[in-house]
């Protein structure tokens, strides 16, 4: 995994909404011009879906090749397929069905009424079944190298679905079902820390006074059983991309980057 983080501060939530999307999409044309292909795992929440929402206006998009792009998911709502809260219902509005992708290449998360019925225990063996599958041998890992893996963070200073002092945090499966979320809805799927940890590069994306005190934790060593975005690093390079509220409260001696 990577040393440090390295902290860019935005003025607000849109203008981080949308340098991050100018930075998605400078990230995966360089990645297909190297290597043919890109990989990234969505987010949901509000900075999440507003990034993709970015990415679609944007107008540079169209440099990104859609049918040489994985989309995986870091978590998602144990709910019915087209549920608005699901994170696939609104990376779809925002982005995917504005733009080419090559359906094959989608990976949503199991809902509840799919074919494994109302069992998330079933629902995440198939989606950790799908990352063994699209595993090479170069990833040294039983899921994908992804290429960016963004995560969002609560003021409790969750990532994914994976909240502080639950049993997921131990879990060495690359997905696992949660059950009794301390948020609803309380069941949900969720990529693990192995499974994060396999990415080349995080992005955590956080905006508001709210999120402040867990950025924080994440970034001045706290234990990662109470603030689990302190274990969401990447192999090569971890960013903390934030608006000035939620990086209000950084530790003295962080390095940052001050967006205009």
């Amino acid at each position: 995994m990577t040393g440090t983080p390295t902290v860019v501060i935005h003025r607000d939530q849109e203008v981080l909404a949308k340098a991050v999307a100018a930075r998605l999409v400078t990230r995966i044309v360089d990645v297909q011009s190297a290597r043919g292909s890109a990989s990234i795992v969505l987010t949901g929440g509000g900075v999440g879906t507003a990034v993709l929402s970015e990415l679609a206006a944007n107008r540079a998009h169209d440099a990104i090749d859609w049918r040489r792009l994985d989309i995986w998911w870091g978590d998602e709502r144990f709910l019915e397929t087209g549920d608005p809260e699901r994170n696939e219902t609104g990376a779809r509005k925002a982005l995917l069905d504005h733009v080419d992708v090559d359906p094959a290449r989608v990976h949503p998360m199991g809902a509840i009424d799919g074919p494994d019925g109302d069992d998330p225990e079933a629902a995440a063996e198939r989606y950790t079944a799908a990352l063994r599958a699209a595993a090479r041998p170069e990833d040294h890992a039983p899921v994908p190298s992804f290429d960016i893996l963004m995560l969002g963070v609560g003021p409790d200073a969750h990532v994914a679905s994976l909240f502080p002092e639950m049993p997921a945090l131990y879990d060495e499966r690359p997905a696992v079902a949660v059950r009794g979320a301390p948020k609803p809805p309380p069941t949900r799927i969720s990529l693990t820390f192995p499974s994060i940890r396999a990415a080349r590069e995080v992005w955590i994306l956080a905006a508001g006074d709210s999120k402040a005190r867990a950025c924080r934790l994440g970034l001045e060593g706290a234990g990662p059983v109470q603030v689990p975005v302190a274990a969401a690093r990447g192999r090569q390079r971890t960013l903390f991309l934030l608006d000035r509220a939620a990086a209000s409260q950084l530790p003295h001696g962080i390095e940052r980057i001050a967006s205009p």
